[in-house]
């Protein structure tokens, strides 16, 4: 476990990098606004771009005050000044040792060499490099204190580049110095799922087979690619969040409950399911945006998927028979994420003279994003002198009890300070992703135009509407007020 009164230095590798200007600097200032950063802790910026200390400040302030869809509150000046008092600059080229030397000789002189963060917020193709260094300088050494290594999605971009890479890491590292940081994954409604579902005995015993029809999992952005063409042309949807967040979600909403709430018994349940996925290389379609090809660092000739959605299942009794059905995309019709847990229709027995082909299947949704919460879609009375059936909705809404969430980088980058691993991924869950999806990607043929504004191409719809059943639209009311 870290203590406050430790000595620390967190090193981040690509410190002038869109990384850490979108995710980590912000996230350190939330470490300042909640009251944690510990207060020995040095933070050391690494890059190329040629900074004094003080320039490498002036920037990260100016980082701070830029918009940025994942840091919306204000910045105030005496935090931003705590925060901004910590920090030092090395600028360089990091394929040459006088990098780790000025490394080394800072680490010392600000008396951190106790515990140690790698923070490396660049290109995997450097890790190779950046370990080799950190090896022969001695900074790997755990003599005095403890050394962590995170790194970032993607982990790979197929399952023998993820295997090769977590050969890599674990040629310099051990398992429990390795933090695979995925955001997602520390976001505090994904989190809720833990207890909602294994603290309460209410709908649990009620998630398989025999009660459940289908689930669904919508994850859409309103907004295209921005600034990240370059990038995301090279990976597209289904690598980008299928691979990961979407992943995750289902784990999370399926998995068997733990015997424990501890890193081990999480993340093997979450890999346990991961590996009991069937990929539906028949149930799958592909799409891109009108307008992509346009879009700045975009090949002319993209064939670069946009948008996909796919039918799975579980290949366990729990929930043997039921589907699930994914759909993602970006500039699409809204920017929602949840999880659709559709119960089958129990009108077809008592109240069936009153349903009249209305579907009154009662619904569990978990909202990740926005207007946060859990609803529950129920079947009632309606008020009056006649029997007639209407639904209603209990929610429980984040908002009304929470005034502002935790940023899921500060909630991880708190859980690296402490050692806990339970929300990043190991080396086997992040195979058994890759596992499910590399035979979906071989898969892929046509590719799909769609409007943007639109909730995907039409062969999205025909993919579910072939088992009888159609997408739920995501309800802007939910914890709208």
């Amino acid at each position: 476990m870290f203590h406050q009164d430790e000595s620390f230095s967190l090193i981040i590798f690509g410190a002038t990098g869109n990384l850490a200007q979108l995710k980590l600097i912000p996230a350190l200032y939330d470490l300042v606004a909640a009251g944690l950063l510990p207060p020995k802790m040095s933070i050391i910026g690494v890059g190329r771009k040629e900074l004094s200390n003080a320039e490498f400040r002036d920037y990260s302030y100016r980082v701070l005050h830029q918009p940025n869809r994942h840091h919306q509150h204000p910045i105030q000046d005496d935090l931003a000044q705590k925060l901004l008092d910590r920090m030092h600059y090395i600028a360089g080229d990091i394929s040459q040792p006088a990098i780790y030397e000025q490394l080394s000789a800072m680490s010392q002189q600000e008396k951190s060499c106790d515990n140690k963060i790698f923070y490396l917020a660049t290109y995997p193709d450097l890790y190779q490099t950046i370990f080799n260094h950190l090896e022969d300088s001695g900074l790997n050494q755990q003599k005095c204190g403890f050394v962590r290594v995170i790194i970032e999605k993607p982990i790979g971009t197929n399952l023998d580049s993820a295997h090769q890479l977590n050969r890599l890491l674990n040629t310099y590292y051990q398992e429990e110095q390795i933090f695979r940081l995925d955001h997602y994954l520390g976001r505090e409604t994904l989190q809720n799922l833990l207890t909602f579902r294994f603290g309460n005995s209410l709908f649990e015993p009620l998630i398989n087979h025999e009660t459940v029809d289908h689930i669904q999992v919508t994850a859409s952005e309103d907004f295209g690619i921005g600034e990240r063409g370059g990038y995301y042309d090279s990976v597209g949807a289904l690598k980008d969040v299928g691979q990961n967040h979407i992943l995750q979600m289902i784990a999370l909403a399926t998995m068997d409950a733990p015997t424990a709430f501890t890193n081990q018994e999480i993340t093997s349940k979450r890999t346990e399911l991961l590996r009991e996925l069937i990929p539906e290389t028949d149930k799958l379609v592909f799409g891109q945006y009108e307008g992509y090809l346009q879009e700045k660092g975009v090949a002319s000739n993209s064939d670069r998927d946009t948008f996909f959605a796919l039918r799975t299942q579980i290949k366990n009794k729990r929930f043997a028979g039921v589907p699930i059905y994914v759909r993602a995309g970006k500039m699409m019709a809204r920017t929602v994420t949840e999880i659709a847990i559709v119960f089958k229709d129990q009108t077809k027995g008592l109240l069936q003279h009153l349903s009249q082909d209305q579907d009154h299947r009662n619904i569990l949704i978990y909202r990740i994003q926005p207007n946060e919460g859990i609803v529950l879609r129920f079947l009632s009375k309606k008020p009056g002198f006649d029997l007639q059936l209407q639904d209603e909705y209990l929610q429980y809404c984040y908002k009304h009890s929470a005034a502002d969430l935790p940023d899921p980088y500060l909630r991880l980058l708190i859980d690296a300070l402490r050692g806990d691993q339970t929300f990043f991924v190991d080396a086997a869950e992040v195979e058994a992703q890759w596992q499910f999806i590399d035979p979906l990607i071989a898969a892929r043929q046509h590719l799909h135009p769609y409007t943007a504004g639109s909730w995907g191409p039409i062969a999205a719809q025909k993919l579910i509407e072939a088992d009888g059943r159609k997408w739920i639209e995501p309800s802007v009311s939910f914890c709208s007020l």
